[in-house]
């Protein structure tokens, strides 16, 4: 498929869609049509969540769906822990909903029935009685959304078993990962990063899926691995070009899941590279970049020529300055520092 190999930046992105006359979408416009596609072509499938039929349309990815499926396609209030429950029993019932909480920060409201419930109903029935519940939930506001509503809380869930959480990074995985979700038969977890709405990239407009577990290579190199998770991935991106002209050539690894995760994917390039970077958008402390880099200790450790380096969020709450936005979050510059460092 184009671009599951290299990535590039928005800019260039655009610019090349445009001059291959390649169909291009934006990340909200692919999860909006992937939504329509599973509406269309699966009578089981609905979508529930706050705010779904507002004029803005969850950050434009549902925008029209009320008015085609005003049966399936539900405004709900304010009550996260009672609904997603009803979404739950909805799936055991049968049916395959997708429900769309609009901020992360709200997900642990509903621990009682994702942790407890959903991710163990399988297991507890021996196998007989699926949950194919699919959540959808945005991180990483910004704009001085501030403590409560800007978190990333991912690494949370990949905790639980039962549970599988992906994290797509570009329109054509935000699509095809999202139908795989809905079709799955198990509870799924799709987190968005708020400011990937408007990235376009290659989308077909054929209904597809792209497979759990299987990480791709966005950018080849042999110096130093970076594994990048979710908008990480664009600033690995940035990072690898400014190593280049330094001359250190960085490998790009986006995992598209975390759990599952493609860790042989990870462990044939730290072989390659003998170097390892991971690029969170969580906090540091109980990060997955943490598990990532205990899973290379454990597995590559003999191919590793330096020390693991995160770059991920500092361990404090998300600020409402902006002045202080902006160094709390991580980028670039940040990997490309930790890359340097380790390449010395």
């Amino acid at each position: 498929m184009p671009w599951t190999k290299v990535l590039i930046d928005k800019t260039d992105f655009e610019d090349t869609l445009g001059k291959t006359g390649l169909r291009g979408l934006s990340y909200r416009d692919a999860l909006r049509e992937a939504q329509e596609q599973l509406l269309e072509s699966d009578p089981s499938v609905f979508l529930i969540g706050e705010g779904i039929d507002d004029p803005g349309g969850v950050f434009g990815s549902t925008i029209g769906l009320c008015s085609r499926f005003p049966e399936r396609v539900l405004d709900v209030p304010l009550a996260e822990n009672g609904l997603t429950g009803v979404a739950m029993g909805a799936a055991i019932a049968g049916m395959r909903p997708i429900f769309i909480h609009m901020r992360v920060d709200f997900l642990p409201m509903c621990m009682d029935a994702i942790v407890n419930h959903a991710a163990k109903w399988r297991y507890m029935t021996g196998g007989r009685v699926g949950v194919p519940l699919v959540i959808r939930s945005i991180t990483g506001r910004g704009w001085g959304s501030a403590a409560q509503h800007s978190q990333a809380l991912h690494a949370l869930f990949t905790h639980i078993p039962g549970l599988k959480v992906i994290m797509p990074a570009v329109p054509y995985d935000a699509k095809g990962l999202l139908i795989s979700a809905s079709r799955d038969g198990n509870p799924v977890l799709v987190f968005e990063h708020r400011w990937l709405y408007d990235f376009k990239g290659y989308v077909p407009q054929e209904i597809y899926e792209v497979p759990f577990g299987k990480g791709v290579i966005r950018r080849e190199g042999r110096h130093v691995t970076i594994v990048a998770l979710s908008l990480m991935v664009y600033e690995a991106i940035k990072a690898a070009r400014d190593l280049s002209s330094h001359g250190i050539e960085a490998e790009v690894i986006d995992p598209r899941t975390i759990r599952p995760l493609d860790e042989d994917i990870i462990f044939s390039s730290i072989k390659k590279t003998g170097r390892l970077i991971i690029a969170d958008t969580g906090s540091l402390t109980g990060s997955f970049a943490c598990t990532i880099a205990a899973l290379a200790a454990q597995n590559a450790w003999h191919d590793l020529k330096a020390p693991v380096r995160l770059v991920c969020m500092p361990d404090t709450p998300v600020p409402a300055s902006p002045v202080l936005e902006t160094a709390y979050y991580r980028g670039k510059d940040d990997i490309v520092a930790a890359a340097r460092a380790i390449c010395a």
